[in-house]
């Protein structure tokens, strides 16, 4: 009993009743005598989001101390099995690894002499696996040199400095590793304090850290006299309790409270050591009574980390599962090209997914994206083939009245082919129309169709059930990466490129490389500019290589449908030109090239270019780019190529689809010269077949862009836009290549919609749908008796169709009325219908309407068809009219582009009647012929 007393004493030397208690009061027991000091006043680090921690918080080194207290603290073995005394642990025994290395001390401010000593006892020398670290200077010093280091001391120099110190500060604290140095002053105060129980002490640490490991835990402070008393206790076992461990901890409340945190962990990078490190590093002096302050510190770093380490593993998942979505498609589509020849003559399914997987920034500038992805119902028409069942996914929420539409319209396809409306057949069994269920989840984030589909779990599962045992694969439209993941969920192969190749080469620059590699003619222009001296430079050269070209087109890489286009007659603003051309003249072709007054003109065209392209620059969409200045930023963040606009009065834009097959075979689908009702640069619709380049021509080059295309990997449906004009030269036509799109075209939906209501064939060599013929009277004659007012001048001549002449057609999918939204789509049919605009089902002639959706209602698509150009022309532009006329009031004509559609084609049909009079001027036995 005597022995446990002195025991108490020594535990609490301060204590009176232990003094009290004493059975031999002669005994003569001297306490240490412990004079208490002012404490000195603490330096606060600035600029720093985190609270100050307190010097003596210790490296993550786990239990690299434990080499240092056994070797630097020689406890007494002999009379007494420390062992059985549980002085010394078994652990102990074995061999431990030597202490690390001290490292010199961090260069650190000079203190003054009077406050050194003072400022030492109170926040010491931390030092870690990393060195040494004396205290931070104050924001004001930082930028200042360091004039002095901190002070290297012993452990036993830094005990006495902290000898003094009150023994409620004397607690060292541990984390989650149990990382308390050997050589932090307070920790050392409390082995020398303690040393005859050391060894059961230093057993009693090993299961605490294993217990603390939240980011918040690793500031919990010991109370050393508990720590003491619990560790000599006779009961005390060799793997304490939680109750044991949590009774020496000074702030129980709130580390029991983050222990009972479900789904505590390591906290991330390197646990909660890794917290304390941190904290070390950033704060490594400390106020005193800032625990709570430092726990929570402590808990926003692990929680950081934890998110930091979170993230990663689902960047790690989302790679690997790309990976695997990759490698699944090429295997797929190895399958595919194994069994098409099979495939594609048995039954079938053919999934569409219209999906625009543009770049994010891209589809963020597209209005009304969902609208946008839902332009080409005329997939649907894949079901001409009776071994043919397609699945369409639709971006919008389609009405039954819409539906039964579509019921309707691809029900007279029977009919067309017998010519008798008795014929019509339900075909509800062929086709789906599968709305993803979260359209409406993501309405600001802008995700393209693919992306919502694979977020739509039902409209998935569905899916799943329809293709079971059946052959299918997907056909997209512009290539995105969910678009392999959505395939290889339903473990279906993807006709069409990987998302990588379809951007690289989707691009202006990499149609220019596709084009170069093909051998195609190109305009002079050109690419992957990126710099604005780049763009200065290679501009200035390029009009001075070519001075007959009066403008040139600056295209943004990325953009689609002429959003990223500019343009600038520079000739016309050139103040320069007139002295260019005669210096030109003056040399000769063969000298101007070598001559010294060319590398002049080169530098007089630089320096004018900067101020003649801000101010004559005009973006063909202004709304998005209202001066030079931001498109130039979009075109140099994004990338561009400058280009010539063709140097002739009649220009003509042309589309043509094409398909790279599994087998890697190349088919022309589709062709057609384009419409241009916003401008000579933005395509609206499409005059089908095209007329303007000799077929065979077209063909030849198609077939060479398809085999470089082919070469690079690309796969599936792409379109090619070429431009032909006439040189004023040398009066023969030429024809440029001019953008590629890897992907699935409205152009190539619209034709299949031809094609499905005239039974039709379209032949790309020779430009040609054949079908049968109509009555002699046609119904572009017909309409002009009916009394309705005419349309233009131009629109009101009677134009004789040729009976033999192959069939044609005139199709947008671009047609906006903001009047629309103010007419039922059931009551503008039957206004139609009762104005002569419909489709004969036994002449095969007429117009048919693309609804798109019945919500906003702004925009709808049309075709028509017939048996000559300009007779199919005059009755689109006649259509558009009636409509115009029967949902706008006259005082309010709303927002359209039917009257710009109907200009662009009085200057077609201008254009068409002045060339039949030059070919009965030049070859009347030709126009003989085409009369008759």
């Amino acid at each position: 009993q005597q022995v446990e007393m002195d025991f108490k004493i020594m535990l609490e030397p301060e204590n009176i009743d232990n003094k009290a208690g004493l059975k031999h009061p002669n005994d003569e027991t001297r306490l240490p005598l412990l004079t208490k000091k002012k404490p000195a006043p603490v330096m606060l680090m600035q600029n720093l989001g985190l609270p100050l921690l307190s010097s003596f918080l210790v490296a993550k080194n786990s239990f690299s101390f434990l080499a240092g207290i056994v070797q630097e603290y020689h406890l007494p073995v002999g009379a007494l099995s420390l062992t059985g005394q549980r002085l010394i642990l078994p652990a102990a025994r074995r061999a431990l690894p030597a202490p690390p290395v001290v490292s010199r001390a961090a260069p650190g401010p000079a203190f003054p002499r009077q406050h050194k000593k003072s400022a030492e006892a109170i926040c010491g020398t931390h030092s870690s696996g990393e060195g040494n670290i004396a205290a931070l200077p104050s924001s004001n010093s930082t930028a200042s040199t360091w004039k002095s280091k901190a002070e290297w001391r012993c452990p036993a120099q830094q005990l006495e400095s902290e000898v003094h110190i009150p023994s409620q500060t004397q607690d060292p604290c541990l984390d989650g590793d149990i990382a308390v140095h050997q050589k932090a002053p307070r920790f050392l105060a409390l082995q020398h304090h303690h040393r005859s129980s050391w060894g059961s002490t230093v057993g009693f640490l090993e299961p605490t850290g294993k217990l603390l490991k939240d980011p918040a835990v690793p500031l919990a402070t010991t109370n050393g006299q508990k720590l003491a008393q619990i560790t000599w206790d006779v009961d005390f076992k060799a793997n304490p309790t939680k109750t044991d461990i949590l009774s020496v901890i000074k702030n129980q409340p709130a580390v029991e409270k983050i222990l009972k945190r479900a789904g505590q962990g390591s906290g991330g990078r390197g646990g909660s050591a890794g917290a304390a490190a941190e904290l070390r590093r950033r704060c490594p002096r400390a106020q005193p009574g800032s625990e709570q302050r430092q726990q929570r510190a402590a808990a926003v770093i692990g929680t950081s980390w934890r998110s930091r380490s979170h993230l990663a593993r689902l960047r790690n998942a989302l790679r690997e599962a790309r990976r695997r979505h990759l490698e699944n498609f090429y295997s797929r589509a190895k399958h595919l090209a194994a069994n098409w020849n099979r495939i594609r003559t048995s039954r079938r399914t053919i999934i569409h997914i219209p999906s625009l997987g543009y770049s994010q920034h891209i589809r963020e500038h597209i209005p009304d994206l969902a609208l946008q992805q839902n332009l080409q119902m005329g997939r649907l028409c894949d079901i001409l083939d009776a071994n043919v069942d397609v699945i369409y996914i639709c971006p919008l929420a389609l009405s039954e009245e819409l539906v039964q539409y579509y019921n309707k319209l691809l029900g007279l396809q029977a009919a067309v082919r017998s010519g008798s409306p008795e014929d019509m057949a339900d075909l509800q069994d062929r086709f789906r129309i599968l709305t993803p269920e979260a359209i409406n989840s993501f309405p600001e984030h802008h995700l393209c169709l693919a992306t919502v589909l694979r977020y739509s779990p039902r409209t998935m599962q569905r899916l799943q059930a329809l293709l079971q045992g059946r052959d299918a694969f997907v056909v997209g439209g512009v290539p995105h990466l969910d678009d392999l993941a959505v395939a290889d969920q339903l473990q279906v192969p993807l006709l069409g490129s990987e998302p990588a190749v379809a951007q690289l080469y989707s691009t202006k620059s990499g149609s220019k490389r596709i084009f170069a590699s093909a051998g195609v003619p190109t305009p002079p222009g050109e690419g992957d500019i990126h710099s604005r001296e780049q763009l200065l430079q290679a501009l200035s050269q390029l009009i001075l290589d070519n001075l007959e070209v009066q403008r040139w087109l600056f295209k943004v890489d990325d953009e689609h449908g002429g959003n990223g286009t500019a343009f600038c007659d520079v000739i016309s603003h050139l103040e320069c030109y007139p002295w260019i051309q005669r210096e030109r003249q003056g040399h000769g072709p063969e000298v101007w090239r070598e001559s010294p007054a060319r590398e002049l003109a080169l530098v007089k065209i630089s320096q004018e270019l900067p101020g003649l392209l801000a101010q004559h620059v005009q973006p063909v969409n202004e709304k998005r780019f209202p001066t030079w200045e931001k498109f130039l930023q979009t075109f140099l963040t994004q990338g561009g190529v400058i280009e010539a606009f063709p140097f002739s009065a009649g220009v003509t834009n042309l589309t043509v689809d094409l398909l790279i097959e599994p087998t890697g075979e190349v088919t022309l689908l589709a062709s057609g010269d384009q419409l241009h009702a916003e401008g000579p640069l933005r395509s609206s619709g499409t005059t089908i077949p095209q007329r303007s380049v000799d077929p065979e021509l077209l063909k030849v080059l198609c077939l060479k862009i398809g085999e470089a295309c082919k070469s690079k990997g690309v796969l599936g449906y792409f379109s090619v836009d070429f431009v032909a004009f006439t040189h004023p030269q040398t009066r023969e036509q030429q024809v440029w290549a001019t953008d590629l799109d890897l992907c699935y075209s409205d152009q190539l939906a619209l034709t299949q919609l031809l094609l499905y209501m005239t039974d039709g064939n379209l032949d790309c060599g020779s430009s040609c749908l054949p079908g049968p013929l109509g009555s002699q009277e046609s119904k572009n004659q017909r309409v002009q008796h009916e009394g309705t007012k005419p349309v233009s001048r131009i629109l009101c001549c009677s134009l004789q169709p040729a009976p033999s002449s192959p069939w044609c057609a005139v199709a947008s999918s671009q047609l906006r009325h903001s009047s629309l939204s103010g007419i039922s789509y059931n009551l503008l049919l039957h206004t139609c219908q009762a104005r002569g605009v419909g489709f004969d089902l036994q002449e095969k002639q007429g117009t048919i309407f693309v609804l798109y959706e019945d919500q906003k209602r702004h925009s709808l698509g049309m075709v028509t068809i017939g048996e000559d150009l300009q007779g199919v022309l005059l009755t689109f532009a006649r259509n558009l009219f009636i409509i115009h006329q029967e949902i706008s009031a006259p005082n309010m004509q709303g927002e359209t582009n039917f009257k710009m559609a109907i200009r662009d084609i009085e200057a077609i049909l201008g254009v068409t009647a002045e060339n039949k009079l030059r070919l009965e001027e030049e070859q009347p036995w030709e126009a003989d012929a085409l009369k008759e």
